[in-house]
């Protein structure tokens, strides 16, 4: 008999703090829960993760070029070469582990722009290696939205209905999977699992208008708005600086955050348009660093998903620049619903007037705050409760020797 083999999948490792976060409340859960597993990655970046959480790690391409545009010849070969190798790479991986599971991530969305070939064809690659071979593949707390694009809505609802356990970060990405064809009668909504990460000790803001952090983000629209990519990104881009250059004209120190390495340009953009000593970039390397950062915080305006998340469970009061149904969602959950603007639309005239209602109920919405991410540890752990009947039944769990 052989420890149970359980792998992890998805874009971990690649620059995106959210992804990670999520990759490290799974490893969290199943040190805790499951410390004889033996676990290894499939990812984006494998350096990156076996050397930040010390587990195996296989690169998810083979092509290293998957992710640069492919105009020449060669590189267009290489890459329709890839995605056979892929195949058959996935297939053999899946097949080593007795558990794959896929933690958080929107890996069942198209909110920002996608290719069908790329991600979604590798998660109904691991999602089908999974039926074939008997491997239980859980998507764990995840999100989903409707896709208008045929190809990639078909991968992904493919994807859904070949893996053996789905739960959702929001009740949004259930429907939309049901609308999508996929039977969701047994799948269950938890918060996202950025809220199983350690908590941190919040200290009380002071009694002067303190530092506000405001999270950019490369925003240039949703996977159907590509003709209109650069305008939505300049909107976006304009109405963040107003917002930034008012809140320095008020005398506030402003911390720039990010979520993804493809932001930097967004900071350096912001930077230079201000052009003041009160506005700074953090350079956080995990999520773990952004909800220091918002912790100490008198108030957050962020856009990326995952800053909103951490600023929420740092207990920050937060407006969120929404771009996508799961940002309304999560600020509706943690009882800011009141507190959102379209990124798309970002004003900074209207975003200030939100801004200043926000601290005004600053203390009210603290108490909040504390009362939802007390809810939100109780509802993961029911999760994870979850997850380990669904995926680890002692009864017929079955053990195979290592290859």
């Amino acid at each position: 008999m052989t420890s149970v083999r359980v792998g992890v999948f998805g874009l971990l490792g690649s620059g995106n703090l959210g992804n990670d976060g999520s990759l490290e409340a799974a490893l969290g859960y199943l040190r805790a829960e499951h410390p004889e597993a033996v676990v290894d990655a499939l990812c984006g970046g494998p350096e990156v993760v076996a050397a930040r959480y010390g587990i195996p790690a296989t690169r998810l391409h083979w092509y290293r070029g998957e992710y640069r545009t492919a105009s020449r010849a060669g590189a267009i070969a290489g890459k329709g070469l890839g995605k056979l190798v892929d195949a058959v790479r996935t297939a053999a991986w899946v097949r080593r582990h007795d558990v794959v599971i896929v933690p958080g991530m929107g890996v069942l969305e198209a909110t920002l722009p996608l290719r069908p070939w790329g991600f979604p064809y590798s998660l109904f690659l691991l999602c089908a290696s999974g039926r074939l071979f008997g491997t239980r593949v859980a998507l764990v707390g995840v999100g989903a939205a409707a896709i208008g694009n045929r190809p990639t809505r078909a991968l992904v609802r493919w994807s859904a209905r070949l893996a053996a356990y789905r739960s959702y970060r929001d009740t949004q990405s259930r429907d939309a999977m049901r609308e999508m064809g996929v039977d969701t009668t047994r799948d269950e909504v938890y918060p996202d699992l950025a809220f199983a990460l350690p908590a941190l000790s919040v200290s009380a803001p002071s009694g002067s208008p303190g530092p506000v952090c405001v999270g950019v983000m490369a925003f240039h629209g949703g996977d159907d708005e590509r003709a209109r990519a650069e305008e939505i990104h300049r909107r976006y881009l304009d109405g963040t600086t107003r917002f930034v250059r008012a809140l320095v004209e008020d005398g506030r120190p402003v911390r720039l955050l990010t979520g993804d390495a493809c932001d930097a340009p967004v900071v350096a953009a912001i930077l230079d348009a201000v052009d003041s000593p009160l506005v700074t970039a953090a350079e956080a390397a995990s999520l773990a660093d952004l909800m220091k950062e918002t912790a100490a915080a008198d108030a957050v305006v962020a856009t990326r998903y995952h800053n909103l998340v951490c600023a929420l469970k740092a207990g920050t009061p937060t407006l969120a620049l929404s771009y996508a149904a799961k940002s309304d969602a999560l600020m509706d959950r943690m009882g800011l619903g009141a507190y959102c603007h379209p990124a798309r639309e970002a004003d900074a005239d209207r975003l200030l007037e939100q801004f200043r209602a926000l601290e005004r109920k600053s203390a009210e919405l603290r108490r909040t705050l504390a009362e939802r991410n007390r809810v939100a540890a109780r509802q993961l752990q029911d999760q994870f409760d979850a997850l380990t009947s669904a995926l680890f039944p002692a009864a017929d769990l079955v053990y195979r020797e290592a290859p």
